[in-house]
């Protein structure tokens, strides 16, 4: 079958199927029209006030099957056709990009990208192929098997970016639906129809859906699958709009042309609201407005305290496409450059020329800001697909938190770290740029990167490359307990440290906060991790060497008196937190926090130190 019959067939029965659809679309009930509250996760701030337009989306029907032995070359000549339908309309969506915002852009132009590798010689299609040839399963079946088992694999990783291992197996799901449904002839949600001002209401949203809203005539979102964390969410807050994911119930709960109130931070869908709630939904919507431009007016405005003390306030990237937020945001740099996205979704590892490439980008975007770039922190508990492939080592274990990875790894690979440390240093003459070691436990691991390091500037320079006459500055991450003790060692060997609260926190209280059972006893407040803290802060002002903070303390205005209190100049985060970090900056005394730091280190108590540390923020919020 060619592609142009698969396309053929496509549309005929796609008319089919969206008429029947929109026949016996459910209406509800509405003889008892009444206001009703849902909630779910708010995913993009805003208030939205309007009416709600539902839409479905058919379910592809791809019941499980197997074929005859005679029928495997045909089902494989199936896929083939269906994968090149799916490069054609990905390529038709990269050219819908150019109207939307340039943040939108940003976001989803790699995501498609991705899509259209995964389209390539890739693992799912390597394994969809096997299985039809070993199980003779249909095309559909070994599509939707192949992506499940690599999904499953990528999720049942043990790695505290839980987030995006989400979005990484949400991308092969999406790959394989979009097959499935062309292998189907199933149609693609439709929105055009939807009317300005309203308030799209819909089961879930993939990215490829966001992508074609139009944030000038859509008022808000809100779905009842999806989270915080995947590319729909990132689409629609760079889209502005404001949206509510997750919301269970909503679908059924609403008809076409009900008004509804959303609040995006909020995370609520006011249905049917009475005047009094629709009131409530105007002063929302002036007091954001007031308060967007309140943050907005930050952008330009210094990062200092009342006693004019400045303060770093630096944006942690784990894509490029997130370059655009960091702007946005008003970031003085970026504070964590996270390299794992190089190694991500790929069967050999980035060589020196691809790494150069990529933190070139990211370099340049920066202009004169400073760049943190951290080598890579890999461990047993993270997929990569070059594992597999036997280029990069296995390492899994029964603990693989505590095994082989981070900087461990790197110096037992040397390779790999030479590989990185030699791009990083071909593109320092670019920018401002510092290198960051991960999962330092004790100084001699740092004298042993800085030898190659030292080794590797020798041999570039040897080979004629450009570099900065002094090197770039070498830092450790302080996210174990053992880092921390020994920081006056370390200290001794580093030109910076960065405080990575997030695994200081897990490693000080043996707590995944992933694990449900446990993630009540994760807390960052504790006074164990805080003293951690105050003994590493301590050890590099001493010496007078920079240290930071970039774990998710950092992004907490709540928290920032505190940090200020211990010492701490320079804090990391999301992009999106630093205009609150900011104003709340901007309201504290240096002085105050100093006093405040002493009393909360006096404690032993978590709830005591939580009372306190809630109760000084409010009162920096009164004052902001």
């Amino acid at each position: 079958m060619k592609t142009e019959k698969l396309e053929a067939k496509g549309a005929e029965r796609s008319a089919d199927r969206a008429a029947a659809a929109e026949a016996t679309r459910r209406v509800p009930v509405r003889s008892k029209v009444r206001e009703q509250v849902i909630r779910g996760i708010p995913v993009a701030p805003g208030i939205a006030i309007g009416p709600v337009y539902d839409t479905t989306e058919i379910p592809a029907e791809a019941p499980r099957r197997t074929v005859p032995p005679e029928q495997a070359e045909a089902e494989k000549g199936r896929l083939a056709d269906s994968v090149a339908l799916s490069r054609k309309q990905l390529g038709k969506l990269k050219t819908r990009l150019l109207v939307l915002p340039e943040e939108a852009q940003e976001e989803l132009a790699p995501l498609l990208d991705a899509y259209v590798l995964m389209l390539g010689n890739s693992r799912l299609l390597r394994g969809a192929r096997k299985r039809i040839e070993g199980e003779l399963l249909s095309a559909e079946t070994a599509v939707l098997d192949e992506a499940e088992a690599i999904a499953a694999a990528i999720l049942a990783a043990k790695d505290d970016d839980k987030a995006g291992l989400y979005r990484r197996a949400q991308e092969v799901r999406e790959i394989a639906r979009r097959l499935t449904r062309n292998l189907t002839a199933t149609p693609f949600r439709s929105l055009k129809g939807v009317p300005e001002g309203a308030i799209l209401v819909a089961e879930e949203l993939t990215p490829a859906d966001a992508a074609l809203l139009d944030p000038a005539r859509i008022a808000g979102v809100a779905t009842d699958e999806g989270g915080a964390d995947g590319h729909t969410a990132i689409m629609l807050r760079a889209l502005g709009i404001p949206s509510v994911l997750g919301a269970s119930g909503l679908s059924e709960s609403v008809a076409r042309g009900d008004q509804a109130v959303l609040d995006g931070s909020a995370g609520t869908i006011v249905l049917r609201p009475g005047p009094a709630a629709l009131e409530r939904g105007r002063e929302a919507l002036a007091a954001f407005a007031r308060e967007r431009t309140k943050l907005g007016k930050l952008r330009r405005l210094p990062a200092v305290t009342t006693d004019g003390e400045p303060v770093e306030l630096m944006a942690n990237l784990e894509i490029p496409a997130e370059l655009p937020l960091i702007a946005q945001a008003g970031a003085q740099g970026i504070g964590l450059l996270r390299t794992e996205f190089l190694f991500m979704n790929r069967e050999d590892l980035p060589d020196e020329e691809a790494q150069l490439a990529a933190y070139g980008e990211v370099v340049e975007a920066m202009g004169e800001d400073p760049v943190t770039i951290r080598v890579l922190d890999w461990g047993g508990e993270k997929d990569m697909e070059a594992h597999a492939s036997g280029i990069a080592p296995t390492h899994g274990g029964p603990n693989p938190a505590l095994g082989l990875r981070g900087l461990r790894l790197l110096l037992k690979r040397p390779e790999l770290l030479e590989a990185q440390f030699a791009a990083i240093l071909r593109v320092a003459e670019r920018g401002n740029v510092r290198i960051l070691l991960p999962l330092v436990t004790n100084p001699s691991e740092v004298k042993q990167a800085r030898e190659i390091y030292e080794r590797v500037a020798r041999r570039l320079r040897r080979r004629g490359e450009r570099l900065p006459e002094a090197l770039p500055d070498l830092g450790v991450m302080i996210e174990t307990p053992g880092a921390a003790l020994a920081a006056d060692a370390i200290a001794l060997e580093a030109d910076f440290f960065a405080i990575g609260t997030n695994d200081l926190a897990m490693y000080t209280l043996a707590v995944d906060r992933a694990e449900a059972e446990v993630s009540h006893l994760y807390d960052p407040l504790h006074p164990a991790v805080l003293r951690l803290m105050q003994f590493a802060t301590e050890a590099a002002l001493r010496l007078r060497m920079p240290v930071s903070v970039c774990g998710e303390m950092a992004g907490n205005p709540r928290l920032v008196p505190l940090l200020l209190g211990l010492g701490i100049r320079s804090l990391s985060m999301n992009a999106s937190a630093i205009p609150r970090v900011k104003q709340a900056v901007r309201a504290l005394d240096i002085a105050d926090c100093a006093r405040f730091a002493r009393r909360v280190m006096e404690q032993s108590d978590p709830a005591r130190i939580h009372g306190l540390v809630m109760g000084f923020a409010e009162g920096v919020s009164e004052r902001a």
